[in-house]
């Protein structure tokens, strides 16, 4: 199954940034994910732009993508700051199914069987929360915009960290929705509502109007309570990022995991400047 990373760089200058570098532990995860997908499940690419290109490039990763890396996201008009994860939409739009999306920090341990999967396969989904996924007179949008009667407002939206899509209807719908929805919502401060909206909620909406089967493979309790031996989605070590034992801790775990399993990652890594002080 061919798979993709996705990495746009913009909502990172946005923040003020000169010259682009991933976190270790971001860094690290991404070798991980890359790799196991490989080693399991197929093949990998980097969508990115040119800063995120030239970044791998420039510190010898880019042969953890056996698909290479494209840059198709350089030319995006977007609001990063309201859709800071648009580049994984525009990324989708340019593919062609079947195709498995991977947050760069999240990792498949083994072997999935596509054949036994429908149409959409999602890691978990998630509970309506009204502060997260509101009712649609909350979104301010453009005279003309109007979202599409067939919508369910009801039905569990889905977590997009790793998804697989099999299905080319399916795949042209999501995205076209949810490109028109970014390009109609107004500017606003609101970060998390409309950006979740665009790339979760609507892929379950979409799912059930197109009456696509959907599998789900895990909870979110599973994840990040009990333990997930299959899937491991790091987004919580986001929380801890100013621990730094933990950190530290973290960092040297997927070091010797990475060189166990990838012995020729060892070298590379050894000359990447943010990770330098584990070696």
């Amino acid at each position: 199954m061919n798979a993709i990373h996705i990495n746009w760089t913009r909502p990172y200058f946005a923040r003020g940034a000169s010259e682009y570098e991933a976190e270790d532990f971001e860094l690290l995860t991404t070798i991980l994910s890359a790799l196991k997908w490989r080693e399991n499940n197929g093949s990998i690419k980097m969508v990115t732009d040119r800063a995120g290109a030239d970044y791998y490039r420039s510190n010898g990763l880019d042969c953890l993508w056996d698909g290479g890396i494209d840059e198709s996201l350089e030319d995006i008009c977007q609001n990063e700051g309201m859709f800071w994860a648009a580049g994984k939409l525009y990324a989708l739009a340019l593919q062609k199914t079947p195709i498995a999306v991977i947050d760069t920090d999240f990792i498949v341990w083994g072997e999935i069987l596509f054949d036994k999967l429908p149409a959409l396969a999602v890691i978990h989904d998630e509970e309506l929360y009204a502060d997260v996924y509101p009712e649609p007179g909350h979104f301010q949008m453009e005279k003309d915009y109007r979202f599409d009667p067939d919508w369910n407002w009801h039905i569990k939206a889905y977590n997009t960290a790793f998804y697989v899509i099999k299905d080319e209807e399916l795949r042209r719908y999501y995205t076209s929705e949810a490109i028109r929805f970014m390009d109609n919502s107004k500017p606003c401060g609101d970060s998390l509502t409309y950006m979740v909206f665009a790339e979760q909620r609507l892929l379950a909406m979409c799912a059930e109007k197109l009456k696509k089967e959907t599998l789900v493979f895990s909870t979110l309790e599973k994840l990040f309570r009990n333990g997930d031996g299959f899937f491991t989605h790091t987004w919580g070590m986001k929380q801890q990022r100013d621990n730094t034992e933990l950190r530290e801790a973290f960092c040297r775990k997927c070091i010797d995991r990475i060189s166990r399993d990838f012995p020729y990652m060892r070298q590379i890594m050894s000359n990447i400047d943010i990770l330098k002080k584990y070696f």
